[in-house]
């Protein structure tokens, strides 16, 4: 990986765990890992493998594409809103569409 890959994993997962509301050292450990390990990939000391890269999305709640969607800055309430936007019927979903525009400023 070169250093920007590098940067965009540590500063990925520090974004995605906060969102999750879990410490570094809580993440580490439900991971199996040491209390550390988490940490040093946030710090950029450590690598994870692809597999533990598979690991550490799944335990954020993300697919693998869905992690390196840079313009994806929730993925997991975006996937739940997508979840909830299709059990709605064509009216709902204009509405919906109509506040979100409102609500960006993109009219």
């Amino acid at each position: 990986m070169c250093q920007h890959d590098e940067n965009y994993v540590a500063s990925r997962i520090v974004a995605l765990r906060m969102a999750k509301g879990v410490s570094a050292r809580e993440m580490s450990l439900s991971l199996g890992q040491n209390p550390n390990y988490i940490q040093l990939i946030e710090n950029k000391k450590s690598l994870p493998s692809l597999s533990a890269l598979e690991y550490i999305c799944e335990y954020l709640g993300v697919s693998m594409s869905e992690f390196f969607d840079e313009g994806n800055v929730l993925p997991g309430r975006l996937r739940e809103l997508n979840d909830v936007l299709r059990k709605l019927t064509p009216a709902q979903i204009d509405i919906i569409l109509a506040m979100a525009k409102e609500l960006s400023g993109k009219r």
